[in-house]
């Protein structure tokens, strides 16, 4: 079975380090998205099973991005990675139906534990 993960973050290094720190030994399928719009506008024709989404973004920020994605599908797993870490903005963000709120910068290790975690519940 192939993961599908979208990536969301306006810098491109971010992208690019989230993209490196994915594990080799799971079938994966990504793609990158800059904005929360562009991120709401593939969600659904894409699927994810899983989103990696930025809050503080151009265009659309990832919290109202969040809020669309999970009017889509309630049932949607977005972790958010943020360098915010204050207790109201989790709050909220966990409120809204983020699964996994992970500090930037995140190490390789934790990414790769967190897509390998969900991909055991996929199988």
């Amino acid at each position: 079975m192939k993961m599908k993960i979208l990536i969301v973050d306006d810098s491109k290094s971010a992208r690019f380090f989230l993209i490196k720190s994915l594990p080799k030994d799971i079938e994966i399928e990504y793609k990158e998205c800059e904005n929360g719009l562009e991120c709401v506008n593939i969600y659904q024709e894409f699927a994810p099973d899983l989103v990696f989404l930025d809050l503080t973004m151009p265009v659309m920020g990832g919290e109202e991005a969040l809020a669309k994605i999970m009017q889509m599908n309630k049932n949607a797993v977005v972790y958010i990675l943020t360098a915010d870490i204050q207790r109201t903005t989790y709050e909220r963000i966990m409120a809204l139906g983020a699964r996994k709120f992970i500090k930037k910068p995140p190490n390789k290790e934790i990414i790769g534990f967190v897509v390998k975690e969900l991909a055991d519940t996929l199988k």
